[in-house]
């Protein structure tokens, strides 16, 4: 199992420019004995995601630093399809704090619910995987604040 090819929604250097979706569908071999997607699967996919965000806001690779919160609050059954969103939403010197959900989606409806809710924290590395100074990260639009702001909050437990 994958999840397919996703892209950002707004300029560079934006909150916009760093949302990124992707989707599978889940198959017999990402379940475990409960017959839902097992949580390291979803949790490998939240990375790749936000790795992802990370390099379209950095410009460079990008590796994860920690995971702040990873709350699983349903499963994603077997034949149901896993979205993954993510978007950049502060920067450090040299990290970028990523928010990661993750949604089971009915393919035959497009119905979806959020099953996991995350924050990540990446670092920009050079080639000789030495940290990198990361560009500040801009709003960009009100639905980008709206995202930034929910995102602080999930870090104050709001």
């Amino acid at each position: 199992g994958g999840l397919g090819p996703g892209g950002g929604t707004g300029a560079r250097g934006t909150i916009g420019g760093t949302h990124i979706g992707n989707r599978g569908r889940i198959q017999p071999n990402d379940t475990n004995n409960h017959g839902s997607a097992h949580g390291g699967n979803v949790m490998r996919w939240l990375d790749e995601v936000g790795a992802i965000c990370g390099m379209r806001h950095a410009g460079e690779t990008c590796v994860t630093a920690s995971v702040d919160d990873l709350d699983f609050e349903q499963p994603i059954p077997q034949g149901e399809t896993c979205v993954v969103v993510g978007y950049a939403y502060a920067t450090g010197r040299t990290s970028i704090r990523v928010r990661l959900r993750a949604f089971h989606e009915d393919p035959r409806t497009g119905e979806r619910e959020r099953t996991t809710d995350s924050r990540f924290v990446f670092v920009a590395i050079a080639d000789d995987g030495s940290p990198v100074p990361v560009p500040d990260l801009t709003v960009g639009s009100e639905r980008c604040e709206e995202l930034r702001r929910a995102a602080l909050d999930g870090e104050r437990g709001q």
